[in-house]
């Protein structure tokens, strides 16, 4: 589940789980760049927190990747603010629009 904060309403979504084939690997983005990519889509109508294991299966990614790859974003990504919010059994992260 990701929890996705706006301006004035809360919403939950759910991830869904999608088969992996070597085929479909070949055609999809770098992996930071699927996260890059579903964070601007995610955070474009205001803030994001969200914990890694909650959006893993749906950008194709382990948990451990995705927070070695928010390291990373930090630094790299203009347009967005990306900040190590706060710890509670995971790192949950807080992403918003720059």
């Amino acid at each position: 589940m990701v929890w996705v904060v706006g301006e004035s309403e809360a919403k939950q979504m759910s991830t869904t789980t999608q088969p992996s084939t070597d085929d479909a690997n070949e055609n999809r983005p770098a992996k930071d760049e699927r996260l890059r990519q579903f964070l601007r889509e995610q955070a474009a109508d205001g803030e994001l927190y969200f914990k890694s294991k909650f959006i893993a299966d749906e950008v194709g990614l382990s948990p451990k990747e995705i927070g070695a790859l928010m390291v990373k974003l930090r630094d790299s990504c203009p347009g967005l603010e990306i900040e190590k919010w706060s710890y509670t059994s995971a790192t949950t992260w807080r992403v918003e629009p720059a």
